[in-house]
Formats: C-alpha cells, sequence, structure tokens
C-alpha cells in the first residue's frame, strides 16, 4: 500500500546547475535550451526520481537509465550522493545560500552500476526521497545528432519516463586555456588516505590518477612538491613530509638529487600541464619562518633542517637558497620553459606582515631574477615597491585593483563567504559556474583556488576521512577543502561542484575562442546581457549559463571562416 503523499514514482530532467535534496522537488530543465556538446568536452545534465514509500522500505523496486546510443557521444552515468555538512554557511551568509543548517547535502558522483546492457545504468531509490542520476556526455568524435533520448524504468519492467533533449553541437575542439588555472594538489593528504608510504609506488599511482582528475577540471598549473608546501599548517607544527628533492650536506654544502622531481614532471607532461608552481619559500600569514626542508638522514624524522625554528632572514637560510634555487632552475630548464613555472614568497600576508614580507622578499629577489612570482594577497598597500609582482587578489577584494589598473589573478577560499562567487556545497551551483565569465569579464591574468584534495583537518593537525567530514574538522564551510573524493583503487570520485567549475573553464574557453574570432566586443554582450555583471553582481537564473555557451558556440560558428588571433596569457 503506498503512501498517499507519494503513490507514484515521480521522475524529473533536470540541469546541471539543480542541487536535488532529498526532501525538495527539483526545478525541471528547460528544454528548449539545447545542452552544448564541443568536441572533446563534457556537458552534464540530471534525472531526478522520487519512488512511492511502500510498507516496506526494502519493497521500493530499483530503477535504471537507458541512454539511447549516439554515434561520437560517451556517456557517463553517476548517482547523486549525500554527504553530511556539518558547516554549511557562515552567521552572516546571505540570502542566496540553498541552505544554513546542517545536514546531507547532494554532492558526491558515484558511478552507477552496469546493468546488462551496455547504454544502461541501474539506480538505487531510497522511499520517499528524491535522489539523481548525473549524466555527462563527452563527445570523442564527430556528433551528427541533434537531440539525445533517454528512458527510465522501474526494474518490473514499468516505464517511467522519456526525455528527449536537444543538443548544440560544436564540432572544433576548443584552444587551451591562455591563462593559468592551478587548484592546489595535496600529496599528503593521498598517503594518509591509502596508507601509502610517501614516495611509494601506491602513491605514485594516486598521484597519478588524480593529476589526471585535476586536468579534467581545467586546471593547467600544478603545486609541484619540490618541497613541503609551507600551507595550511599550525605554527610550531608540520605535515607530512612530501618533498620531492632528497638533499644531503657535507661541510656546508648541498647537494640535490632531483630523481624524483623528474618523476613527477613525467607525469605532469603525461596529463599536458602547461605550469609549475613551486611552494612558497617562506611560511604562511606573515612570512616570518622558513619552510621545513628534510636532509636524506632524516626525511622520515620530525626534525626538519630548516623550518618554524628559523627566521626568514636567518644568513644559514639565505646560504642553503644560494645553492637551492639556482640549481632547482638549472635542472627545471633542461626540459621545461622557465617563464612557465611560477614561485611564491608567503601565502596571503597582510598589511601587518609588511615588513616582515619585504624581508623575506629581500632575502630570494635575486636568486628569482626574471622569474615569475606571484602571491595571494587582498591589500593594495602590499603592493609598495611592487614587491608582488603578480597579485592573486581575493574576488571580494579585487574592486581596488581594477580601479588602479594592476594586473592580476584572482582566487576564492573559505573567506570569500558573502555576495561573490565560490563552490561551497550550501552555495547554488550558479554561484560556481559564473567565475568563468567573471574571469574574463575583469580580465583576470589566472586563477587559483587552495584545495583540490585537502584531506586534514583545519591547520593539518590530522588526517580525516572525506566522506564523513566536508568541512577540515570545522575549519571551512561544506566543501572549500576539496573538490573531488578519493575512491576505490586510488581512483578520484567527481563532486557536483567539480562537474560545475569544469563547465565554467569551458565556458571561459569558449569566450577567449570566440576572441580569437570576433575579438572582445563580440564577447561581451553575450555574457553580459544587462550590463551589470561584476565580482558581487551577476544572475542567479539558471538558464542563463546555458543559453549563454549556446550563443557563444553560434557566434563561433558565424565567424569560423575568420582567422584566429593569438590571445597573450
Amino acid at each position: 500500500m503506498h503512501d498517499e503523499k507519494t503513490p507514484t514514482w515521480s521522475v524529473v530532467l533536470c540541469d546541471s546547475l539543480e542541487k536535488v535534496f532529498a526532501d525538495t522537488p527539483p526545478r525541471p530543465m528547460n528544454t528548449e535550451i539545447p545542452v552544448p556538446i564541443i568536441a572533446g568536452e563534457e556537458a552534464s545534465l540530471q534525472i531526478a526520481f522520487r519512488p512511492p514509500v511502500p510498507s516496506h522500505p526494502i519493497e521500493v523496486p530499483g530503477a535504471r537509465i537507458t541512454v539511447a546510443p549516439v554515434s561520437g557521444l560517451e556517456v557517463t552515468i553517476s548517482q547523486v550522493e549525500l554527504v553530511p555538512v556539518t558547516l554549511p554557511s557562515p552567521d552572516t551568509a546571505d540570502e542566496h545560500y540553498l541552505r544554513t543548517t546542517p545536514g546531507l547535502y547532494p554532492d558526491l558522483l558515484r558511478p552507477a552500476a552496469l546493468d546488462t546492457h551496455a547504454h544502461t545504468r541501474e539506480l538505487r531509490p531510497v522511499p520517499g526521497q528524491w535522489r539523481s542520476a548525473w549524466i555527462s556526455l563527452r563527445a570523442i568524435g564527430p556528433v551528427q545528432a541533434s537531440d539525445i533520448t533517454l528512458e527510465v524504468e522501474a526494474n518490473g519492467g514499468e516505464h517511467l519516463a522519456s526525455f528527449s533533449v536537444p543538443l548544440e553541437v560544436y564540432s572544433e575542439e576548443l584552444p587551451e586555456l591562455p591563462i593559468p588555472h592551478t587548484h592546489w594538489f595535496h600529496a599528503d593528504g593521498l598517503a594518509h588516505y591509502y596508507g601509502d608510504e610517501v614516495w611509494s609506488e601506491g602513491h605514485w599511482q594516486s598521484i597519478d590518477a588524480f593529476l589526471g582528475a585535476a586536468r579534467d577540471l581545467g586546471a593547467n598549473m600544478i603545486l609541484t612538491p619540490v618541497w613541503t608546501p609551507p600551507l595550511d599548517t599550525a605554527i610550531g607544527s608540520y605535515r607530512l613530509p612530501t618533498q620531492l628533492v632528497s638533499i644531503t650536506q657535507d661541510s656546508g654544502a648541498y647537494a640535490f638529487d632531483w630523481s624524483r622531481l623528474h618523476r613527477w614532471l613525467d607525469l605532469i607532461e603525461k596529463h599536458s600541464f602547461t605550469y609549475i608552481e613551486i611552494p612558497h619559500l617562506f611560511t604562511q600569514w606573515g612570512a616570518k619562518h622558513a619552510p621545513a626542508f628534510y636532509l636524506s638522514s632524516d626525511a622520515g624524522g620530525s626534525s626538519p633542517h630548516f623550518g618554524w625554528h628559523t627566521p626568514a632572514t636567518d644568513p644559514a637560510y639565505r646560504a642553503f637558497l644560494e645553492q637551492l634555487l639556482p640549481a632547482l632552475q638549472r635542472e627545471l630548464s633542461h626540459r621545461w620553459d622557465l617563464d612557465r613555472v611560477y614561485f611564491h614568497i608567503s601565502d596571503e600576508p597582510v598589511p601587518a606582515d609588511l615588513a616582515h614580507y619585504r624581508a623575506a622578499h629581500g632575502q630570494v629577489a635575486d636568486l628569482l631574477a626574471g622569474r615569475n612570482l606571484i602571491d595571494a594577497i587582498s591589500d593594495i598597500e602590499l603592493r609598495d615597491d611592487d614587491l608582488v609582482q603578480t597579485p592573486v587578489v581575493a574576488t571580494d577584494h579585487a574592486d581596488a585593483f581594477q580601479r588602479a589598473g594592476i594586473a592580476m589573478w584572482l582566487y576564492y577560499c573559505v573567506g570569500q563567504e558573502r555576495d561573490v562567487a565560490n563552490r561551497f556545497i550550501a552555495l547554488p551551483s550558479a554561484r560556481n559556474r559564473v567565475i568563468g565569465a567573471q574571469l574574463y569579464e575583469t580580465g583576470a591574468r589566472g586563477f587559483l583556488h587552495w584545495g583540490f584534495n585537502f584531506y586534514n583537518t583545519y591547520h593539518s593537525t590530522a588526517p580525516l576521512d572525506p566522506f564523513t567530514d566536508t568541512c577540515a574538522g570545522g575549519g571551512f564551510f561544506g566543501g572549500d577543502p576539496f573538490a573531488v573524493y578519493p575512491g576505490e583503487g586510488r581512483q578520484p570520485l567527481r563532486s557536483i561542484r567539480f562537474e560545475v567549475f569544469r563547465e565554467a573553464i569551458t565556458d571561459l574557453r569558449l569566450m577567449y575562442a570566440l576572441e580569437r574570432r570576433a575579438g572582445r566586443e563580440r564577447v561581451l554582450p553575450l555574457i553580459d546581457q544587462d550590463g551589470e555583471l561584476r565580482l558581487e553582481a551577476f544572475t542567479y537564473d539558471l538558464d542563463h549559463y546555458r543559453r549563454v555557451a549556446v550563443e557563444l558556440i553560434r557566434a563561433l560558428k558565424e565567424n569560423r571562416s575568420t582567422p584566429s588571433t593569438p590571445i597573450d596569457s
């Protein structure tokens, strides 16, 4: 006997920007707007479903989705799983958060079980609750179809729903992103979660798989742990060492073994990364100390050669850097263009740290002359004397830099919790997707996010299980620390936020592709039709983002015969 509130199945077609909560009917997809299908890229949509409530939960039948095969289109189906979010938002949350209470939120994408038919996947319904299936469409060859058909039926054979989804196909591959884009890669979290010794074969397998996922996200720069990045670490403590370079010392002279670095470079070349990011040369939030370096004799120990006990201006540290930095640059230059290598001084200094930052900068300025230097800052005062060559500016502090005409990157993290783009689990996906248009509109020279796979508590005081803690032990809003989950077999599992951010980067690449053919003045009216797009003002109309992608594709088709003009990065 069915519950009166849910006597039958409910099935709804949704787009990729809808978040389907267990207790709320989802917004249906507007099928008047096609799904953009671009050569080599992915597009996504969802099917939400709610089964009836039977007399006993075990009586709920399963369901399955069948996608009609389309030549040139690879289909992947995952089930969206709920994850615990104990800290969804700040107390001062703006009105656009989907929810502000702790609970279970849709985020994790777990591959659906294969049915006996190649194009059918099994779903796991929950009685009386909404769940959704995430459907990814990747163009791996010429796609001639103008639509795709999806069928949903209960396992007993009952037909539940059919959908025909229109497609807007663009058969050319997009140019690579002309600006750097990095999500910080944390090798220690992989070693902790999978129980591997750092740089063991198992650890390298995890790194390989997760580097591939970072590239799929659209990242073209990777944080390379030549030494353990001095990031998100409590003062006086140390993270698990993940130092690629082996260092020995004899009578004050240092020798460097770069073999692990070269293995790392092999992987990032395999995954077609364009840029390398070197860890910070001084500690976070003040540039007051040297990072931890381990000699080969104590690489597994707890007493680094330098670290919190070493002032940034220590002459011994300077003497070490005089040997390390030239040797590192020589080694990289054998196989990497040094113009595609980026160095850091210290992360997120504030005006009170200016004297320390200036002193740290003075320690290495001559050793990094001519190299790219970037650092995350939020106060324009820290541009004093051009110490920060290229600032990476928080999105809610960027206006002052724009007004001053300062070339900058953009970033956001836990601090950008009101009114600006971000990817917290509790935020609507429009707030994740809009960053593509914002990066283009502002002319940002790059984008940085701190957490691709940070699986530690706040300040890295302990490792954690990201399936049970999405908030770093209560230090960050849910979803800020990572975009992928560590799956079985050392394989990354994507999230809704991963997929939507990837769509934002595809949007950005579409914009740059059209600019090459028709100029920036052709792009801006398409992405900012009301003239109000800013970092702190943008539309929450979910249809807008797919509509803009389709219009960009159509404009590219119209200008297909126009020669492309290179875009300076």
